[in-house]
Order: structure tokens, then C-alpha cells, then sequence
């Protein structure tokens, strides 16, 4: 299995905060491979300079620590992502929809509106 989580899940993991659920600790822990957007540090630095959320520097080197891989922006991401259906309206969220379609992987979140999309989810919180 080949996992890309959702910015808050990255956070979770990192924190190993309650809310991420147990089968979903397990699906990390155990898939083949687990990837963070780079759009995933860019949507957490916008967040933390408006003052919504805090985290510490190094939050990159954290999650390759963990054993997450970097999984880059391409041209052809952006495209699709301008394609996709009006289901939801953030752009962080719609490039990893793209992302997980183009790249044949699973998106762990606990954003169930994302579920409109043709895109395999694995839910985080439970």
C-alpha cells in the first residue's frame, strides 16, 4: 500500500496525537511506502505565519525521519488538480487529490467531503 497523507495527519503523526486512530497508525506504520505532498510544509508555513497553528522548525527532516518521503509538485499535478470537480475548494487539499490520483495512492485524512473524489481514502481517525 502506498499512502499519501494529509497535512493535518502529518501533524498528528509527528505529535502522535490522539486523533489519529489506531487502524490508521497501522496502515502508516505498515504500508510500502507513506509520501507527503510538497505542497504539505507550503500549506503548514502559510498557516503558522497567519498564526493559526504552530509547529517546530524542521518539520521537513521530521517527517523523513519518520520514514515519509517527499513527493514533489509536478506541472501535470497542478493541471489536474485546476480539473477536478468543484467538490471542494481549498487548493492544498484539491492538489492532493491530484497528486493521489496521478501518483495511484491513498490519502489519509479525516476530510470526508474529499470522499467526492474518485480517490482511494484511508480515514485518520479511526
Amino acid at each position: 500500500m502506498r499512502l499519501l497523507v494529509d497535512s493535518h495527519v502529518a501533524l498528528w503523526w509527528l505529535a502522535g496525537h490522539e486523533a489519529l486512530g489506531e487502524n490508521c497508525r497501522e496502515a502508516l506504520a505498515g504500508a510500502d511506502q507513506v509520501l507527503f505532498s510538497a505542497a504539505t510544509p507550503w500549506e503548514l508555513a502559510i498557516k503558522r505565519a497567519s498564526g493559526k497553528i504552530g509547529f517546530p522548525d524542521g518539520l521537513v527532516a521530521e517527517l523523513t525521519d519518520s520514514g515519509f518521503e517527499e513527493l514533489p509538485i509536478r506541472a501535470e499535478h497542478g493541471l489536474h488538480a485546476a480539473d477536478l470537480p468543484p467538490h471542494h475548494a481549498d487548493p492544498f487539499d484539491r492538489m492532493l487529490v491530484a497528486q493521489a490520483q496521478m501518483e495511484a495512492l491513498d490519502l489519509v485524512t479525516a476530510d470526508r467531503s474529499l470522499g467526492a473524489y474518485d480517490v482511494g481514502l484511508v480515514d485518520a481517525r479511526v
